[in-house]
């Protein structure tokens, strides 16, 4: 059946009359999606910088205390490797560095002994010696009076005046007197050999002081081999560097591990960021240090402030996984919004969000658009 006239105008007007109703409402939905004029809305997915958590030491692993999706603290343990033979070779580092330390101890005190006796002794083998000489010069002047009593007795009892008595005593006392002379001399010669011995007094002080420089030198090797064996204990029990989140446990209890061994992939939930995509037509408003703002969906009200940090020097097509298939066919490039903080680790690796750069300094912010 054919319509008259008069319906297929109506039909046309109102045909007509939907489609200007739809293109004006496309265009007012359009409209109402604008940002202002100095902003760049685009989205993507929050990460994060990646930790790579490793032993220093080989071993076999006794406990495992973070897992995938657990939050961390920053030096919170999250692996111990058995420390056995690191406890025993510590054990004898701590008793090296006791004894060296007990050897440079006793040398110090007989250096600083050393010290006062040598100038002390010194002193007294000199006032030896000069009381020795005293001695002598005494013993020799008394020898000489002997002497010559002698030989006046003697000479007085060959004329007769006096008796071969009197010679023979003065001979006596020549003998003794001689014999005092020759034990001074020998006390005189001990007395100087008692001095050179003191003398070398300085040089035993030196000798003492390059000991006592060897046994320092050991006591801070005995040292270093402590804080070495200290080291190797503490790196047997690993530790998260900063706070975050783990994302792969890579080893399990009981396994054996080769030093740089991967253990845990941990992501630092106070380096967060925003890797979105703006297309090739507005990278040219984007750049380095331009300030931004994140949205998500579980904080819808809470904008969290970031800031431009990395944009990719070359162009690529829109990631499969991020738009639309006929979007994917555009040039764009890769920025990243690093987060200025992370109020109570709210945000998390992976979480989708939304974000406004501002690239121009008056532009008022608003929340994304969609």
């Amino acid at each position: 059946m054919k319509l008259t006239t008069p319906k297929k105008r109506t039909l046309i007007i109102a045909a007509v009359l939907l489609v200007v109703g739809a293109v004006l409402g496309n265009h007012y939905l359009q409209q109402s999606r604008l940002l202002p004029d100095g902003l760049i809305q685009t989205n993507g997915r929050i990460e994060g910088d990646s930790i790579i958590i490793a032993s220093r030491q080989p071993g076999r692993i006794i406990e495992v205390l973070a897992r995938e999706g657990d939050s961390i603290e920053s030096d919170q343990v999250l692996v111990r490797l058995d420390d056995t033979a690191a406890q025993a070779r510590f054990a004898q580092a701590v008793a090296a560095r006791d004894v060296a330390a007990a050897q440079t101890d006793q040398c110090q005190a007989e250096l600083d002994l050393l010290s006062e006796q040598v100038p002390y002794e010194i002193e007294a083998a000199e006032a030896a010696v000069t009381a020795a000489e005293a001695e002598v010069e005494q013993a020799r002047a008394a020898e000489s009076q002997a002497r010559r009593e002698r030989e006046r007795y003697w000479a007085l009892a060959e004329t007769g005046s006096v008796g071969m008595e009197s010679g023979e005593q003065a001979d006596l006392r020549w003998r003794q007197s001689r014999d005092q002379v020759t034990s001074a001399e020998a006390h005189l010669e001990q007395a100087r050999q008692t001095l050179n011995d003191a003398q070398l007094g300085p040089m035993r002080i030196t000798a003492k002081e390059a000991e006592l420089a060897v046994l320092e030198a050991s006591a801070r090797a005995a040292e270093a081999r402590l804080e070495e064996a200290q080291s190797v204990l503490n790196d047997l029990t690993v530790t998260a560097p900063a706070a975050g989140v783990v994302t792969v446990r890579l080893a399990d209890l009981g396994e054996v591990v080769n030093a740089g061994t991967p253990l845990h992939e941990l992501v630092d939930l106070e380096k967060l960021y925003l890797e979105v995509f703006i297309p090739e037509v507005e990278i040219g408003k984007v750049r380095l240090g331009l300030p931004a703002q994140i949205y998500t969906d579980a904080f819808p009200e809470q904008p969290f402030p970031a800031e431009v940090r990395y944009i990719a020097s070359r162009a690529e097509f829109t990631p499969k996984e991020i738009q639309t298939p006929d979007e994917r066919t555009k040039l764009v490039y890769a920025v990243k919004l690093y987060l200025d903080e992370n109020p109570d680790h709210r945000l998390t690796p992976g979480l989708p969000a939304d974000a406004v750069i501002r690239w121009m300094e008056d532009a008022p912010w608003v929340k994304p658009r969609w």
